[in-house]
């Protein structure tokens, strides 16, 4: 099986290009704009370097001489990316998949469904920590639950600082209002505001947290009907980092900034300045609440924690899960849909094994 991965010496591209290299009968093509650097890193890994640029109107005719079956786009932001790669891999008769935290483009990947089985390809959206592995989790908590009320959960970051394209889609957002469910209506809520902390367990310990938009706050309520809160939250390591986006947020909600988002090149060169000052921990947690099959209040929170700045690694895994089903033929899908359902809790974390990442689960 040929997998194209755009992006594929980008942060998170090179992670999943190393991974599904090693994956029996899977061959990977390392693509992106700058041939020297895909070149590189596909002769580490006994693969092929290729020149691609996503916005080339021959796209579809490049994947089909390539021979690809499947495309695993990294080159985010999503946010207000149209679906032409998605587009061109259907023409091109190869499988999609992409790491977008975007919600509307991971909610609107259905538009394509009808198209996409006609193709008889498989268009899959968000494999990510959300929604992939968020509703890994709930799907397998669900069962220990007569009625679920409501889902909190969120991801705190160490202070490795992401790539130029994940910080610019943090900060499409940051001070913007947007829909979140709560108490059974959508309300309005605005990102990178409501700071609350969450205690995660030691090493970590507690970590402010505050709003932020992923598809989950689109995708749970409908997949979840029973549900009347869906909150999700997020923050770094660092509280000068995490407390001077807060403050951007209100100079963006006041109006008194347009959009945060013209300052990623500037505050990711600060945030790399103060990596020294971080302790390298990354943490996840999914809190379910409602009533227990013996009919009783239940609450069960799920944590994972990252040492040692592995938690960058996380994001990339669920791509790298669905590459090793459908090299295995474990996965023969068509049709066009958000990251749910695809992949269980065991088959994600079976990819960090080697990581310094645990996982625990406790009843309150």
């Amino acid at each position: 099986m040929r997998v194209l991965v755009l992006g594929g010496y980008g942060n998170f591209g090179q992670v999943i290009v190393r991974a599904i290299a090693a994956i029996a009968g899977v061959e990977v093509l390392v693509a992106g704009r700058d041939q020297g650097k895909a070149r590189a890193l596909a002769e580490a890994v006994g693969g092929q370097g290729v020149a691609l640029d996503i916005t080339q109107p021959s796209l579809a005719q490049r994947l089909r001489e390539l021979g690809a079956n499947l495309v695993i786009s990294t080159v985010g932001p999503f946010q207000g990316q149209d679906y032409r790669v998605a587009e061109a891999c259907m023409n091109a008769g190869a499988h999609y998949i992409d790491l977008a935290d975007a919600r509307d483009f991971v909610c609107g990947i259905r538009g394509l469904d009808q198209a996409a089985r006609e193709a008889g390809v498989l268009l899959c959206s968000g494999a990510s920590s959300v929604p992939a592995l968020s509703a890994a989790v709930v799907d397998s908590l669900l069962p220990r639950f007569a009625r679920l009320d409501g889902i909190e959960h969120g991801i705190s970051s160490s202070e490795k600082t992401p790539g130029l394209s994940t910080l610019q889609a943090v900060l499409s957002y940051c001070g913007k209002a947007f829909r979140q469910w709560r108490a059974g209506r959508w309300q309005t809520v605005y990102g990178w505001q409501e700071p609350r902390r969450h205690a995660f367990r030691s090493p970590m310990g507690a970590r402010w947290m505050v709003n932020c938009d992923v598809p989950d706050l689109e995708l749970f309520p409908q997949r979840y009907p029973s549900v009347q809160t869906v909150r999700f939250s997020a923050g770094v390591g660092l509280r000068l980092t995490q407390f001077g986006t807060w403050i951007l947020s209100w100079l963006v909600r006041s109006r008194l900034l347009p959009s945060a988002l013209p300052l990623a090149p500037l505050l990711r060169g600060i945030a790399q300045r103060l990596e020294p000052l971080g302790d390298g921990y990354s943490g996840m947690f999914v809190e379910l609440t409602g009533a227990g099959t013996d009919g009783q209040p239940l609450t069960l929170c799920w944590e994972l924690l990252a040492l040692g700045n592995d938690g960058p690694n996380i994001p990339c895994m669920a791509a790298v899960a669905l590459v090793r089903k459908m090299a295995i033929g474990q996965l023969e899908l068509s049709g066009a849909q958000p990251c749910l359902g695809l992949l269980s809790v065991e088959e994600y974390l079976a990819e960090l094994a080697g990581f310094a990442i645990s996982v625990e689960l406790r009843q309150a």
